[in-house]
């Protein structure tokens, strides 16, 4: 993989046919780097698309060009007309095309020049031009650090400026997380000279929901959530059945596995949720805990050292009972 600098006199020169595609179920920072690419190519003069694998929550609809993003769930045939004629494919914030689920071998197919920047372990020996960055708090972060170092800072405007704070605020917990690092820091004052107000951006993600979500959340963390202070771990497993009485919607879950974080001497806490075609799981962790290496061993996943997702295709029982016992095989690192 080529370092993704070189990149530039191809971006440069006559105008490209460029898609751009995220992981599965994107959250806040696949989608406002994703946005915040498609708004800067698209000043460069290229035909950009942007492509989600799955479709993605409401309250990211609010981000500026979320209208111009093709859903392959739902919009398939247009996903593939896209990507038959693309020069260029950009891949954010996911190393390896089966975390596109059903969209990945369509992607595998395409011959044409792929480029990836993302910010987890191990990624995928695919790609022709890249950065992978696992000291970077967010893939947003690193799609603004790629448009400074094109010689480009003055095409940062106030789309770009949103979609970028949004994503690295949500994958820093609202900048409380260890991977806060300066270079965030300095990235947000850049944003705020230029312009950028934080508030509205805030109240969008996080006081925008239904009053289902909050019924829900007290009916999680009052009947579903179990603590196992022997291991200094908290888990929240949710059946099906309340995904349908709640009428939960995508995105509807996110941020519920950071609650039992906040109960004292509790060091990892996981999100195990029975989505019917598979049971989806979400681990984070404070300290030294590597979440990422527990996802990969047990649960088919990865990610971070302090935040991960891992997936199971045994029932919602039996997932839960694979994770207490390799609860029972990391108790002495737990504790």
């Amino acid at each position: 993989m080529k370092s993704l600098i070189e990149i530039k006199p191809i971006l440069n020169s006559s105008p490209k046919s460029i898609a751009i595609t995220m992981h599965q179920r994107p959250d806040a920072d696949a989608m406002g780097a994703s946005l915040a690419m498609f708004d800067y190519l698209r000043q460069k003069g290229h035909e950009v698309n942007v492509i989600s694998p799955t479709v993605f929550p409401d309250f990211l609809k609010w981000m500026p060009g979320c209208d111009h993003v093709i859903v392959f769930e739902t919009q398939k045939a247009k996903a593939l007309e896209v990507l038959e004629h693309i020069d260029i494919l950009f891949c954010l914030d996911f190393n390896s095309l089966g975390r596109t689920k059903d969209l990945a071998p369509y992607l595998e197919k395409t011959s044409c020049i792929k480029v990836l920047l993302d910010h987890h372990l191990e990624p995928q020996q695919i790609f022709d031009y890249g950065k992978s960055d696992i000291s970077a708090a967010s893939t947003a972060l690193l799609v603004y650090e790629f448009i400074v170092s094109m010689d480009d800072e003055k095409l940062i405007n106030n789309n770009i400026a949103q979609c970028v704070y949004a994503g690295t605020m949500t994958d820093t917990g609202s900048f409380r997380f260890t991977s806060t690092s300066y270079r965030v820091h300095l990235m947000v004052a850049k944003l705020m000279e230029k312009g950028l107000e934080h508030e509205p951006i805030h109240q969008a993600i996080y006081d925008n929901y239904l009053e289902s979500r909050l019924r829900f959340i007290g009916h999680a963390l009052l009947n579903r959530l179990e603590v196992f202070y022997e291991y200094n771990v908290a888990m929240i497993a949710i059946p099906y059945s309340d995904i349908q009485r709640f009428g939960l919607k995508t995105g509807d879950t996110e941020g519920l596995v950071n609650f039992p974080l906040s109960i004292k001497g509790i060091k990892m806490a996981a999100l195990i949720i029975d989505r019917k075609e598979e049971v989806r799981m979400s681990f984070r962790s404070k300290g030294e805990f590597d979440v990422n290496a527990f996802a990969r061993k047990y649960f088919e996943g990865g990610g971070h050292q302090n935040a991960a997702g891992g997936r199971s295709a045994d029932t919602l029982e039996k997932t839960v009972e694979r994770f207490k016992n390799a609860l029972k095989e990391n108790e002495a690192i737990l504790k």
